[in-house]
């Protein structure tokens, strides 16, 4: 009897966190990782690059894979033929499955066309020229930006919180401001995040324009809707929108996201094909929240193959750590339809192992690697 196959697309922390928690759940079925990249780097931190603080850590995807005794096949998902249960690869390739979880991720693409695409790839390069700017009086005013549409704007406070800080150890004077559609700063985390996260930014001395929308119609020109103001910051910096990638041969829903169910089973797939990452339809696009999809979905697979385990639903618990420059503000909610409750706020850690996004079995392996 051939064992059961179960194939990953992807190679950021949804993957590796479906990887991992898959082979830990069943570890007698064959498990095959496909992914273009080389590396998985973890960034969560790369909004410290800029500031001299720190780089993003990398590790071989090569590595993770043989550590969770899976192939790793460096290519990637094309499409999805999803009858005769079999991907196919950018490079040609036809990988049969039993199941598959898909987690390629969202495709970031800028919102406005005159300011910085903030990516955290790249954020040195991005971001470091501005404090370089600020640290040598030329630059006195930056705007941060956060788009409509789906987006994870977490960096982008504590972009500002740590540029004020910054400003202040070196005696530089800046103006700083943030513009958000959310109706108070992280409103994903609840009431009581949004009231803390406020008064962070006003201490720093940050303006916050929040309900708003930002308008950018040439460089250093900002119009801020619909509080009718205008501005000239000598820089500005957007958190790119979160676009999905429609996979070929899946439901498409709303912008090419992956609608899944409670078990993040992708409908009208038969129970064979599973989704998880800033990919699907949830509306709240975070590492952390990924890494708890891919844990669901991972269970159902291990159960479907056979294993004896408890395939729970998904209900997402948003957890982040915001740098501010100084002690880290620790906010956690309940997500229920993209909104938080049930809100804790601390400068103390509230959960454990404490790491910028949490996923069980990713921080196990990266803290066993370091």
């Amino acid at each position: 009897m051939e064992p059961f196959r179960a194939l990953i697309a992807g190679g950021g922390v949804a993957a590796i966190e479906g990887l991992l928690r898959l082979r830990r759940l069943a570890p007698d079925i064959d498990v095959t990782l496909l992914a273009p990249n080389e590396e998985f780097a973890f960034r969560a931190l790369s909004v410290k690059e800029p500031f001299a603080m720190g780089t993003a850590r990398r590790y071989p995807l090569e590595d993770i894979a043989a550590s969770a005794n899976a192939k790793w096949l460096r290519d990637g998902l094309s499409w999805i033929d999803t009858e005769a249960r079999a991907v196919h690869t950018t490079a040609g390739e036809t990988l049969p499955f039993d199941a598959l979880l898909v987690a390629v991720g969202g495709e970031m693409v800028p919102a406005f066309t005159h300011a910085r695409t903030y990516r955290d790839a790249e954020a040195d390069d991005i971001f470091g020229g501005v404090v370089q700017d600020i640290e040598g009086g030329y630059s006195k005013s930056v705007a941060f930006l956060a788009p409509d549409g789906p987006a994870w704007p977490l960096p982008l406070y504590e972009l500002a919180l740590m540029t004020a800080k910054r400003a202040e150890g070196m005696g530089a004077s800046v103006e700083l401001c943030v513009v958000t559609p959310e109706p108070a700063p992280l409103a994903s985390f609840g009431g009581a995040a949004g009231e803390a996260v406020v008064e962070l930014l006003d201490q720093a001395g940050v303006t916050v324009y929040a309900s708003a929308q930002a308008q950018v119609p040439a460089a250093r020109h900002l119009l801020v809707q619909p509080h009718g103001v205008e501005l000239t910051p000598d820089s500005m910096i957007a958190m790119p929108r979160v676009q999905g990638r429609a996979v070929r041969g899946l439901p498409g829903g709303a912008q090419g996201f992956i609608p899944i169910d409670d078990h993040c089973a992708v409908p009208g797939t038969g129970g064979h094909v599973y989704a998880a990452g800033d990919a699907t339809a949830f509306p709240v696009k975070h590492g952390g929240l990924g890494a708890q999809q891919a844990d669901t979905a991972a269970a159902a697979i291990a159960r479907s193959s056979g294993a004896d385990v408890e395939a729970a639903p998904y209900r997402p618990v948003l957890r982040g750590m915001l740098l501010t420059g100084g002690k880290p503000l620790f906010l956690s909610a309940r997500v229920v339809g993209g909104r938080g409750f049930e809100s804790e706020v601390s400068t103390e850690p509230l959960w454990e192992p404490v790491e910028k996004v949490s996923a069980e079995e990713l921080t196990a392996y990266l803290r066993a690697q370091n």
